[in-house]
């Protein structure tokens, strides 16, 4: 559909956009929010948090790594108990 065409279907399309804009109106007031600010943290907090962090994980490695190695003694020392 070309420009032409559109004016010509409809002559005032120009007019109605413009009143649909001025007949929404002005907001009374504005919405204010107000927010509590957050509690400053100190940069040791923020690298404690880190430690125990990374503690934690190498723990949960460390732990699996033990059951691992208990498991495998285990199976060695019922296989060499087998050959005889």
């Amino acid at each position: 559909m070309t420009l032409a065409c559109a004016f010509a279907l409809c002559p005032q399309p120009l007019v109605v956009g413009v009143a649909s804009l001025l007949a929404q109106g002005v907001p009374g007031k504005p919405i204010i929010v107000s927010l509590p600010p957050d509690k400053p943290k100190s940069e040791l907090s923020g690298l404690a948090d880190v430690l125990l962090g990374s503690l934690g994980l190498t723990g949960v490695i460390v732990l699996a790594a033990v059951l691992l190695g208990a498991v495998m003694a285990g199976v060695m020392f019922w296989v060499r108990s087998r050959q005889d």
